[in-house]
């Protein structure tokens, strides 16, 4: 009897003790780490993800300035990151063997495994400076024109860029995209001429309803356009194709015709103005000042060729009720690969999130080693971010900018508070999944230690001198 006894009390103590275990293992805090995705300026590591994770502890007194987040503090909801699917670049990728182009554009568009997860897309609403050659969807004979649009068609496009959008829709059928014309249709312009001129106000209800067939039109083949800017940069007419548009025009052609013109087709894609750079905030405040133009618009698009990206910031005081975009920015060949890492990451992944912008977008996604394809008199040194040469494809510097951020900061993604440690520029994102995503950037001298510090708890970094770091936990 004695010996039982011994026995189911072992027998009860060892199942106490497994309780008891158990019970402090699940109320043991997990601990938190952070994956790191590194580029350094000196193309040695690009956009690699670390071996070793990084791992947040109690907050400890060091000597090393500290970024902290706080997500209580939230700003602009992201649309995403990503390029200008131009004309050239659908025509490179369409000449890719099949397996090869499949394999690139779920490289591009897909997040899973080294994929960059490009969320949003511009587009040309007929000919940009980079496609082969000049075109709308409406091109006439001289002398003879076509008010009611009888002629319309985007046969321009079913060879290239449908069926390579088409392939990038079902790796991703979320993506944003946005529509941007370099011209209208010369019938419809001053000079007769793809290169400067302005519309004729006679033709302003006509290219309304020229966006919205191209709306219509584009839905037919399964590709919904999100947004529109009227006209890439209104304001240099000096391109091949190009358009002067002045703000009072621009707010004349909304208010009048574009606004009520989607109003009456039901159509809900956004009109964005202004599209061009931050030296002239005046145009899109100017527009947005007269509430007949503002109620159709969501809001205004800049490039960064002039003028600071703080500026975007003074749009939004004027008018916090609209959104900002940044919807261009080149890198030009040959490229100084460190010195575009440097400005771009700071000024437009970091400084344009900062600033209230939704998306960030670098310029084209793809052009062939001699910069080509592009018009006569368009831009001759514009640098893909990737070079595709016969079935060789190269990644340059503007696919490493996109990817720190596209990859993790999906749409949906909120910015919220970080502070700025001097030469430690930043930018912080809460994801729709709870994530915390930290883009650093060391502006400094030399090799920089610092804390993340979020919710009571740091972790100790560093980055080399001009390298680049997402964070992410």
């Amino acid at each position: 009897m004695q010996i039982d006894f011994i026995k189911k009390l072992i027998k009860y103590l060892f199942v106490f003790m497994m309780v008891a275990v158990f019970t402090a293992c699940q109320n043991k805090p997990k601990e938190l780490k952070a994956d790191l995705w590194l580029t350094h300026s000196d193309g040695s590591v690009l956009f690699q993800k670390q071996d070793r994770a990084l791992i947040f502890k109690d907050s400890a007194q060091t000597q090393n300035p500290t970024i902290e987040l706080d997500t209580t503090k939230t700003y602009q909801t992201m649309d995403g990151f990503g390029y200008t699917l131009t004309g050239g670049s659908a025509i490179l990728l369409n000449k890719l063997e099949e397996s090869a182009r499949k394999a690139l554009l779920q490289e591009l568009f897909d997040t899973d495994s080294n994929n960059i997860g490009i969320s949003y897309l511009r587009l040309s609403i007929g000919a940009s400076d980079l496609s082969d050659t000049v075109f709308s969807y409406n091109d006439l004979p001289p002398n003879e024109t076509d008010p009611e649009l009888t002629k319309f068609t985007l046969e321009r496009e079913r060879k290239d860029l449908i069926p390579v959008l088409k392939e990038i829709l079902a790796i991703n059928p979320e993506i944003k995209i946005l529509g941007s014309p370099w011209s209208p249709p010369t019938w419809m312009k001053t000079n007769n001429s793809s290169k400067g001129g302005s519309l004729k106000p006679e033709y302003f209800e006509s290219y309304a309803n020229y966006f919205v067939k191209y709306i219509q039109e584009m839905k037919k083949e399964g590709i919904v356009i999100d947004a529109i800017t009227i006209q890439n940069e209104p304001l240099h007419p000096g391109n091949n194709p190009s358009l002067l548009m002045l703000a009072e025009d621009q707010a004349l052609f909304i208010k009048q015709n574009l606004g009520p013109a989607f109003e009456k087709a039901n159509i809900k894609t956004k009109i964005i103005l202004y599209d061009h750079n931050a030296d002239r905030i005046d145009y899109p405040i100017s527009i947005l000042d007269d509430p007949e133009a503002k109620k159709y618009v969501d809001g205004s698009a800049f490039h960064l060729y002039g003028g600071k990206i703080e500026a975007l910031s003074d749009v939004h005081k004027a008018h916090p009720d609209k959104h900002l975009y940044f919807t261009e920015q080149w890198v030009g060949a040959p490229s100084n690969f460190g010195g575009d890492l440097s400005w771009h990451i700071k000024t437009l992944i970091i400084g344009a999130p900062r600033n209230w912008c939704r998306n960030v977008l670098e310029w084209n996604l793809a052009s062939d080693p001699n910069q080509d394809p592009h018009t006569i008199g368009g831009c001759d040194r514009c640098l893909g971010a990737i070079t595709i040469g016969g079935d060789e494809v190269t990644r340059n510097v503007a696919y490493y900018i996109i990817a720190h951020a596209s990859k993790f900061v999906r749409p949906g993604s909120v910015r919220i508070e970080s502070n700025l440690p001097e030469g430690l520029p930043n930018v912080a994102f809460k994801t729709p999944e709870g994530k915390k995503v930290l883009i650093v950037y060391n502006d400094g001298k030399s090799s920089q230690d610092f804390n993340i510090k979020y919710s009571g708890k740091s972790l100790a970094a560093s980055l080399k001198e001009g390298a680049v770091g997402t964070y992410v936990w």
